[in-house]
């Protein structure tokens, strides 16, 4: 057997990637997910496959906790303690305090809120502080949601290409609004090294870790992050919709709770005492001022189902070892797909380094949105993407790439195998060398792509 440590991503065979998998430490998590037999699963940086143990949760939920314990379930199953609860193991996740994590509402819903109490504390000590700055490649509801809290309160946002973000950093600006790993491209922000950044500038910063959490370590405390949002559907496997999390450094909620500042969207949840049903708002203390509504109790259960898989992979190796597989798996995927595909059109526009990209490859193709109709009929399921001309990122011309179509490719390294990587390059290949592709019935837009 060759010494697969030493053999080149663009060398290995099938055979070298099957004896990595039954090499892997982390190949028996793969069983925890009821994943399609045929299907190589390469999308979960958009939505996480299924949990095993999720539906029969959710018949217990449904059936005895609804069905039999009917309202008592709230203090008998502990519904009212999900946001809380589920919130302590993602903190584990985020390198965040047990206490300090609430999960609640949508991550557009969250950022709302975060977005808006930053600016307020900001305003608080520096009211010429009055400036919102995002990436201008940014997920387009984090822009969204940024227009909306600037129009609510007179602030401005102002978008800056990623290698400029320090520089856009001005006296005026009171937040920077991020995504820890770049949606389209997989670049990484370097999350403490900004935050110092931001800090020595008198800005706060608010850190989306939608692409991330789930996929690699986080230290949100240690870098001393100001505020972070997250989603639960993606490498954290809640499902479709799942619920989002919010986390606030502690230093934040003391002053809030000082000050008496509260978020915008004050919901009955968030009260300091909910169940007194008092006429006037008076916003709870720490993180659970950020709840607003009544926790989706279904769906909640299905996001702690996913969170349980970490505690299964914690003995393994936990974060560490799911980062060091997810970059060997973007290796090996990368070097198989620029060996065979090489002169196909394909260029790509993740950064190269493994440090610096995410859990996810991204190759630029001027019919990627037909190359990926393709590829899933063939049972390889990617995303697309389609081109963004103002982009910027990635490695040297990788600019010019981004303002094409993207093949978007996610290694979830619970899950996925090395044979999955080899088996999706050839694939690939395979789609391009013989133009498949270029079938008529691949050109037709899907509703949602």
């Amino acid at each position: 057997m060759p010494d697969l440590a030493k053999t080149s991503p663009a060398l290995a065979t099938r055979d070298d990637c099957a004896a990595r998998d039954r090499a892997d430490p982390l190949a028996p998590l793969r069983e925890e997910f009821a994943l399609p037999d045929g299907i190589v699963y390469l999308d979960g940086n958009s939505l996480g496959a299924l949990p095993r143990r999720t539906a029969a949760r959710l018949v217990d939920v449904a059936a005895r906790e609804w069905g039999e314990g009917l309202i008592r379930s709230w203090n008998s199953a502990g519904w009212i303690d999900l946001p809380r609860r589920i919130g302590d193991r993602i903190a584990t996740l985020i390198g965040a305090r047990a206490g300090d994590v609430i999960v609640a509402d949508s991550t557009s819903l969250n950022l709302y809120k975060v977005l808006s109490a930053a600016l307020a504390l900001q305003r608080r000590d520096a009211p010429r502080r009055s400036a919102i700055v995002s990436e201008r490649g940014n997920f387009p509801t984090d822009l969204y949601i940024a227009e909306s809290v600037a129009a609510a309160s007179g602030a401005t946002l102002r978008l800056a290409d990623g290698e400029r973000i320090a520089a856009a950093l001005a006296d005026d600006v009171a937040v920077l609004l991020l995504t820890h790993v770049n949606y389209r491209s997989g670049r990484i922000h370097p999350l403490a090294e900004i935050t110092r950044a931001a800090h020595a500038a008198g800005v706060l910063v608010v850190w989306d870790l939608a692409h991330s959490a789930g996929a690699l370590p986080l230290d949100l405390h240690g870098a001393d992050a100001d505020f972070a949002v997250g989603c639960g559907y993606k490498y954290l496997n809640g499902g479709p919709g799942a619920p989002a999390f919010v986390w606030a450094h502690p230093r934040h909620s003391e002053r809030m709770d000082r000050e008496q500042l509260r978020q915008p969207l004050s919901g009955w949840l968030g009260h300091a005492a909910p169940f007194d049903f008092a006429p006037t708002y008076r916003p709870a203390s720490g993180i659970a001022r950020f709840v607003c509504g009544t926790p989706p109790v279904l769906a909640m259960a299905a996001l702690e189902c996913g969170l349980e898989v970490f505690a299964a992979a914690e003995p393994l190796g936990g974060m560490a070892a799911l980062r060091a597989k997810s970059k060997a798996l973007g290796e090996l995927f990368i070097g198989q797909v620029e060996a065979r595909c090489a002169g196909l059109g394909l260029t790509l526009a993740s950064p190269r380094n493994a440090d610096e990209r995410g859990s996810q490859a991204s190759f630029a193709h001027a019919d990627g949105y037909r190359v990926m109709q393709a590829l899933i009929e063939r049972g390889v399921i990617g995303d697309f993407r389609a081109g963004q001309p103002d982009e910027a990122g990635g490695d040297a011309g990788a600019g010019a790439a981004l303002a094409l179509d993207l093949l978007r490719f996610g290694f979830t390294p619970l899950y996925t195998r090395f044979v999955d990587a080899w088996d999706a390059a050839e694939q690939l290949h395979d789609v391009l060398a013989s133009g498949a592709y270029r079938q008529e019935r691949f050109g037709r837009r899907a509703k949602v792509t």
